[in-house]
């Protein structure tokens, strides 16, 4: 398991990355009002009244009306802020915190916070499409996340983050070992899950949306797929 702490990519567009911010103090906000964050998981009622179940927004199932909450198409925005529990909302967090500045710096800050909920809807539609029968509330920002990585890719595959190894040894790696073995445990646990209503689609939904979103909404001359800046294999500038 390899968990991003930190990278060597500095801000060249923005100053700040005020819309990641935003976008984590949400998640955590939520988790902590809505979900109650003191219990050990999600209750049933923020799963199903903000949860995107595949059923429902196919139209193949209603919900119960005690759990209505928002209208189907409504859910595939508010399941991203929705969290199983601590340990899940802190690894989608972290992905944010490392990845996210750096994509809104090639953004721009509007056209991020729309990358980031595009990115989050067609993965929650790819899951409602790969299993629309499914009564199961799909809850999380990995989808979000996912398109995150998928741009990160694009944009930086050879900048140096930092990398939790098995929650105990930090590494520092190019972008392109750790981000391409996420990618790959996503392909290898999509290929092994069968039927079984799994959130593997939306990570896949979300990162295809995200590589190929990053080509036409990045901002006018930021480049793609810079295996080094500036002569150094670490895209710092030397020193």
């Amino acid at each position: 398991m390899l968990i991003p702490f930190n990278d060597d990519n500095p801000l060249e567009g923005i100053t700040h990355a005020y819309v990641t911010w935003a976008l984590i103090a949400a998640n955590v906000l939520v988790f902590l009002a809505v979900q109650h964050g003191y219990r050990a998981e999600i209750d049933v009622a923020s799963a199903f009244g903000f949860g995107a179940i595949p059923a429902v927004v196919t139209h193949a199932a209603v919900l119960p009306a005690e759990y209505v909450r928002l209208p189907p198409e409504l859910t595939l925005v508010s399941y991203m802020f929705l969290h199983g529990g601590w340990m899940h909302l802190a690894g989608n967090m972290a992905f944010l915190w490392v990845f996210g500045d750096n994509v809104e710096d090639a953004l721009g800050h509007a056209r991020f916070l729309a990358f980031y909920l595009i990115c989050g809807i067609a993965g929650g539609l790819a899951h409602s499409l790969a299993m629309p029968d499914s009564a199961s509330p799909l809850v999380g920002a990995s989808a979000g996340i996912s398109g995150l990585v998928g741009a990160y890719l694009m944009l930086h595959p050879n900048v140096r983050i930092w990398v939790l190894f098995f929650l105990r040894v930090p590494l520092r790696i190019p972008a392109i070992w750790p981000l391409g073995a996420w990618i790959a445990f996503q392909l290898w646990s999509l290929a092994m899950s069968g039927e079984q209503d799994t959130a593997w689609w939306a990570h896949i939904g979300g990162l295809v949306t995200g590589a190929v979103l990053i080509v036409f909404m990045r901002r006018r001359g930021v480049p793609l797929w810079v295996m080094t800046r500036d002569g150094t294999p670490d895209g710092r500038p030397p020193v």
